[in-house]
């Protein structure tokens, strides 16, 4: 109606809608000139207001030469060309609607992803999702979202834990942060800590979580059972291991078909030899050593995780087979060195990525700190103990939060 020029009728349709929207009363704005009409759509719940359509911008352009205390017109703007890809569009009116009512997070919130993802500029997007989540400290989704910023930011594990563990609170509202929380237990080495939390909750499963509750669960008994085998306490070793290898239905998901668990047959190999078991010792060392010995990317989450080649190799050395051993060791060295300066791309067929990808990586960056991890495994397998520390160090100077890197250093 409004198109063909019929503006009262247009806006006689708007006044019959039930629904108390933004977006009705700036199309009445702009129909009939009220500018009461802008002030009510300035004064309803933004929540789930996404304008999208070209005929948008025209009513909220209007709204906003119209009425210029109005923080919420431009903030529905930003997110419009945002979505369009017109990111300094997007910026200039985030920034517009945060000068008008600074007291609005959301707005922060996506100020600190613009910043980061489409203007590089990390220190701008640090204090902007700082001030977001000030203003709604309740918010344990922007909580989930400032945190990995910061792991992003290069903020050390025990300061991202610190930070969490000051808001527990609002940190078990979620499975995500949840997660992240016992992820930062284990790599703190506070395994028990991390599976008491996660043996003591229902989760659900969610996009882009695949794997991530199961991992935890798997890392901090298999650290715990390890542990065990080097304080000579082979059979709680092997009761801790064991465990491993099932999981609970609490955590919401199974495992992956052909999952090969290397890493734990491999001392539940070494557990049942020190028990005097030689038998079930060689059956674990032999699935231990099984399984594809090529090394990857590891870009997605299905991908074979690299440290399972090293557990390949320590199992046939612990089979007596030290040549199969070292072929494993210097496979991953190889790989490390032939793609160290590879540039990266995302393929565009690309299932699950394993990490929350809200602030844009540099995959070049990440697939060199992947060769130097490889090349540190390898390292640690032939004994090279100090090309190991080297190679680790520099996994965790690219990514301090590289959880591969934190255990195996140990290793070493």
């Amino acid at each position: 109606y409004a198109e063909a020029g019929y503006l009262a009728d247009a806006a006689d349709i708007l006044r019959r809608c039930p629904a108390e929207h933004p977006m009705v009363h700036y199309y009445l704005a702009l129909y009939t000139g009220d500018r009461a009409e802008l002030d009510r759509a300035a004064a309803c719940s933004s929540l789930y207001c996404f304008p999208n359509r070209l005929e948008d911008i025209t009513a909220l352009r209007w709204a906003m030469d119209h009425n210029p205390d109005d923080a919420k017109a431009p903030y529905y703007l930003g997110c419009l060309w945002y979505d369009k890809r017109q990111y300094e569009e997007a910026i200039a009116c985030w920034e517009r609607s945060a000068r008008t009512d600074d007291t609005f997070p959301t707005v922060w919130r996506n100020l600190a992803l613009a910043c980061f993802n489409k203007r590089g500029d990390r220190e701008a997007a640090r204090q902007a999702m700082a001030r977001a989540y000030a203003l709604d400290e309740e918010d344990a989704r922007v909580l989930l979202e400032r945190d990995q910023l910061d792991r992003k930011l290069g903020v050390s594990v025990a300061d991202r834990f610190a930070f969490l563990d000051a808001r527990r609170d609002v940190v078990f509202r979620r499975d995500d942060l949840t997660v992240e929380y016992c992820t930062l237990l284990n790599d703190l080495g506070r395994y028990e800590e991390a599976l008491d939390i996660l043996m003591n909750r229902h989760f659900h499963p969610w996009e882009g979580g695949e794997g991530k509750v199961t991992g935890q669960y798997a890392v901090a008994l298999t650290q715990l059972g390890r542990i065990a085998l080097e304080k000579g306490d082979p059979a709680r070793a092997k009761e801790l291991l064991a465990r491993a290898l099932t999981f609970p239905h609490n955590l919401g998901e199974g495992k992956l078909e052909g999952a090969k668990d290397n890493n734990i047959h491999y001392y539940l190999g070494l557990a049942e030899r020190a028990l005097g078991h030689e038998d079930e010792a060689l059956r674990h060392l032999e699935q231990a050593a099984a399984g594809d010995g090529e090394p990857a990317s590891a870009l997605y989450y299905n991908d074979q995780p690299a440290d399972l080649i090293l557990y390949q190799g320590l199992a046939n050395r612990a089979l007596g087979r030290e040549e199969r051993a070292r072929s494993r060791f210097h496979k991953l060295i190889a790989y490390g060195e032939k793609h160290y300066w590879d540039q990266v791309r995302m393929d565009y067929f690309a299932v699950s990525l394993p990490d929350l990808q809200l602030f844009d990586e540099d995959l070049t960056l990440r697939s060199r700190a992947h060769c130097e991890y490889l090349m540190g495994l390898g390292s640690l397998g032939l004994g090279d103990r100090a090309r190991a520390e080297k190679c680790f160090s520099a996994v965790l100077a690219i990514d301090g939060s590289h959880q591969g890197a934190i255990l195996h250093r140990k290793l070493v």
